[in-house]
């Protein structure tokens, strides 16, 4: 009797083991399926048709890259008139060695989290996390975006609570390209997939990092360098309005130009070149003290700002009357491309505010989605004249 009941547990033990065994095949088969079906959709999704305030598609590359040259042995040892002294910065990523990159989930990119840190609060930043929803919206993806407000300390501080998180990826706009490379390995170690967008870090922090996307901040002011040259007429005496020291802007705004423009306008003399900040009244300040030292000497503007700069430096023109001037700056604000309408700004670079936001998301999900991704994407380039403001309105920003 004993040797019976034996028999039939096990026997009953052996049924519910093959019932576990079925269920868990089951369970597999299931969840197989739901990955399958999720990058199904998410490759059907198609933003593509998504535009921008202005009405131009917001999610459009550069197209071709421009050629990169072979990196100098040692940049830092030529002159900073030398394109080449600009490599390490200028074509950060293109020779990165990736390290510790994690392998795309390829599960699709509908319903991850992500954690968007931009580098402060500004009228383009909100133009730039539209576009960023707009595309996260579009994939079902849950976006945070977080400001430190251009204080490094707490976006180190965001940093860590993000990696906290433990987000699906981490979208980060390095506040200084210097220590981008820390903040870009301690989300590498901790494992987070990592985007950098927007402003360039040093070549380093592309190592840790599955790509940047952005504007190509240097090959669009080579190109204004050289729009803005021909006006002059390739001589005179300019000066230059710069952007927020650290960061990648203040360095392609100001030395990209001065370094093209050493090969292109050799006769075009430096004046003189400061970082006033972004409040009207402190650049119409700094344009006036030029006035009074170089007076007809000064020939032209580079501005690294289309909108507050743009208007100190045309208040203090038109105080001293002078309408010789010719002023080019990186844009595209609403201030920005009046002035170049009302014929003050003589050109400006396309910078679409919400399309550098979407483009990182966009890659976001491409990596989820299995594709392949390039080190490196830009942005496409363009200069705005009178000739073609009117296609940019309205403004973005």
């Amino acid at each position: 009797m004993k040797k019976l009941v034996k028999l039939l547990f096990v026997g009953l033990m052996l049924l519910t083991a093959a019932g576990l065994v079925f269920a868990g095949g089951e369970a597999e088969e299931a969840a197989s399926g739901a990955v399958e079906g999720n990058l199904e959709a998410s490759l059907a999704i198609d933003v593509s048709v998504l535009t921008a305030a202005d009405g131009q598609p917001l999610i459009k590359l550069g197209g071709q890259t421009r050629p990169v040259p072979e990196r100098p042995a040692d940049p830092s040892a030529l002159p900073e008139t030398d394109p080449l002294h600009w490599w390490d910065m200028e074509f950060a990523g293109w020779n990165s060695v990736k390290t510790n990159i994690p392998e795309s989930p390829k599960d699709g990119a509908i319903g991850k989290r992500i954690v968007m840190i931009v580098h402060g609060d500004h009228p383009w930043t909100t133009a730039c996390s539209n576009g960023a929803q707009k595309v996260a919206d579009a994939y079902d993806i849950d976006l945070k975006i977080m400001s430190p407000n251009w204080d490094l300390a707490v976006q180190n501080q965001m940093i860590d609570q993000a990696i906290n998180e433990r987000p699906d990826m981490i979208l980060l706009i390095p506040l200084d390209a210097k220590t981008a490379p820390q903040q870009a390995r301690k989300i590498n170690r901790a494992g987070v997939p990592l985007i950098l967008f927007n402003t360039l870090p040093s070549a380093e922090a592309m190592d840790y990092a599955i790509a940047w996307t952005g504007p190509d901040d240097f090959g669009q002011f080579r190109i204004l360098s050289r729009l803005w040259a021909d006006a002059l007429g390739k001589e005179g005496g300019v000066a230059y309005v710069q952007h927020a020291p650290g960061g990648s802007p203040y360095f392609a705004r100001c030395f990209g130009p001065i370094s093209e423009l050493s090969e292109y306008a050799p006769e075009i003399t430096v004046l003189d070149k400061q970082a006033p900040g972004f409040e009207a009244d402190k650049t119409m300040q700094l344009v006036s003290d030029w006035l009074t030292r170089f007076g007809d000497e000064l020939k032209g503007i580079c501005a690294a700002d289309d909108s507050a700069q743009a208007l100190g430096i045309f208040e203090a023109l038109s105080k001293a009357g002078r309408e010789d001037v010719i002023v080019v700056a990186a844009g595209n604000s609403k201030v920005g491309m009046d002035l170049v309408k009302d014929g003050k700004l003589y050109a400006i670079t396309y910078q679409t505010a919400e399309g550098d936001g979407a483009l990182a998301v966009k890659t976001a999900a491409d990596w989820f989605n299995g594709l392949e991704i390039e080190p490196v994407r830009y942005l496409p380039q363009h200069m705005i004249t009178v000739e073609d403001v009117e296609d940019f309105y309205p403004p973005q920003w």
